[in-house]
């Protein structure tokens, strides 16, 4: 059995962060560890209060990990202090952690900003260079970037942008686009494109960490990244599409669609 670690923080409505990542993971038929970086107290409405792990917690569940179940690929999601990041990299770096996604959360769905300032050079500087894939959505693509996006022209300028931070492949999310929700991939100096038709549902908690989940799923697989994407795009795009409706905001969506049938 492949086995996928998410590093990342917790849900407790259950539609986003860990939570999200081990009911994606199980869904692919793949065993789930997680490491949390923080405890949250959100719902489909917002976040209320966040609770950080210490770094040298964050860093004590990855030794544990690594020292007995090596995972096949990593999906690092929420970690909103310069600390847990650079804690976090020292051991992934340590273990020559393979297959690694980086979903860089600094907003959730709801608008609430997860990720402090300072944290962010320690993403760019210690965790963009381990990862094999980086998925930022628009909005994170633009504060990656320095750029403002209205196209798909906009998404691969910033992309190239990002691209000189890291080695790893960046794929931007065209989840929040007007038009549709196209991704654009750059990896190896060329341009993919992944059309994706704009579902009518506002149910959408989480699916940024669904997403890179599902794509660490298909490295774990050995896919390839473009493949992974692929492959995890039609999953996420079902699990929209099953039309789940909990909560009284964005509602989470239905990770386990196809097991239901």
């Amino acid at each position: 059995m492949k086995k996928v670690l998410t590093i990342a923080g917790s849900d407790c409505s259950g539609g986003a962060g860990i939570q999200a990542d081990i009911k994606t993971i199980s869904a692919h038929g793949m065993y789930a560890m997680s490491a949390i970086t923080a405890l949250t107290a959100q719902n489909t409405t917002g976040v209320s209060g966040i609770f950080n792990v210490t770094p040298e917690f964050v860093e004590s569940q990855l030794e544990s990990i690594f020292t007995d179940i090596f995972p096949d690929s990593v999906k690092t999601g929420m970690m909103s202090e310069a600390e847990i990041i650079e804690a976090a990299a020292s051991v992934l770096k340590k273990y020559k952690a393979p297959n690694i996604v980086v979903d860089p959360v600094m907003v959730s769905t709801s608008g609430s900003r997860l990720l402090s300032d300072s944290a962010l050079d320690a993403m760019t500087g210690s965790l963009f260079p381990l990862a094999r894939v980086i998925t930022p959505n628009i909005p994170e693509a633009e504060v990656l970037s320095g750029i403002s996006i209205s196209d798909i022209a906009d998404m691969e300028k910033a992309a190239r942008i990002i691209s000189e931070k890291t080695p790893a492949a960046v794929l931007v999310k065209g989840g929040h686009s007007v038009s549709d929700a196209t991704d654009l991939l750059l990896a190896d100096g060329k341009v993919f494109t992944f059309a994706g038709k704009r579902i009518d549902n506002p149910n959408t908690h989480g699916t940024g960490c669904t997403l890179s989940s599902a794509i660490a799923c298909g490295l774990a697989d050995g896919l390839s990244v473009s493949d992974s994407i692929e492959r995890a795009k039609d999953y996420l795009t079902g699990a929209i599409a099953a039309g789940l409706d909990l909560g009284k905001g964005s509602g989470p969506v239905d990770h386990l669609y196809r097991i239901r049938g």
